[in-house]
């Protein structure tokens, strides 16, 4: 899977396109200016990809998070009506804070029976299980639980 050079990624992204899975770290305030962008570059990457790819979210550096009920069904909403059609995906969700746990656990049951399958995680290795992936490939650049 080759990603085209035109699709800039923001520091708190990174794409293995090897497994493939792209991983979002956001830090500091968790806002939808943040959301925003992950979303449009899952959209870059959704329109010139046909192959389908997994997606890990890890919030554990989050410090704060201005985001509302209404924005996140906004934005389930809008995923699950974006990549409806397409091939299963898995989206895991990292998440120890009870904010954090409650918006993740909104966006799950908004996609539930969708192609995108999210699950909220409190553990790291139970995520990377899930995935079916190495916990080394969701550790990499993470600060510990």
């Amino acid at each position: 899977m080759k990603v085209p050079d035109h699709i800039e990624f923001p520091d708190e992204v990174c794409f293995h396109a090897d497994i493939p899975l792209i991983i979002y770290r956001p830090r500091g305030v968790l806002n939808e200016a943040s959301v925003n962008q992950v979303i449009g570059v899952l959209g870059d990457l959704e329109a010139e990809l046909k192959e389908p790819f997994n997606r890990f979210t890890d919030t554990l550096e989050v410090d704060a998070i201005d985001l509302n009920f209404r924005y996140v069904i906004h934005i389930s909403l809008y995923r699950r009506l974006t990549y409806s059609g397409r091939l299963p995906v898995k989206s895991a969700i990292l998440a120890t804070d009870a904010t954090a746990i409650h918006y993740a656990q909104l966006h799950a049951v908004m996609n539930r029976g969708a192609s995108i399958d999210v699950r909220v995680f409190q553990d790291r290795q139970e995520a990377a299980d899930w995935l079916d992936l190495p916990i080394d490939v969701l550790s990499r650049g993470a600060k510990e639980a």
